[in-house]
């Protein structure tokens, strides 16, 4: 029986762009970032209350 090399398989080279890659990055932190709590708002000072009836 004579010996036969075996043939390489080609194989796929699985490429991503750094623009998809950095987008999917930013996409993936966007979605997994809680949202921030609200600003409260300042309270008026002290020269600015009325006085009471």
């Amino acid at each position: 029986m004579p010996e036969t090399k075996a043939q390489p398989q080609p194989h796929a080279v699985a490429s991503v762009s750094m623009h998809d890659l950095l987008a999917a990055c930013a996409a993936a932190k966007a979605v997994s970032t809680p949202p921030r709590p609200p600003v409260p708002e300042p309270r008026p000072a002290a020269g600015q209350h009325r006085e009471a009836a």
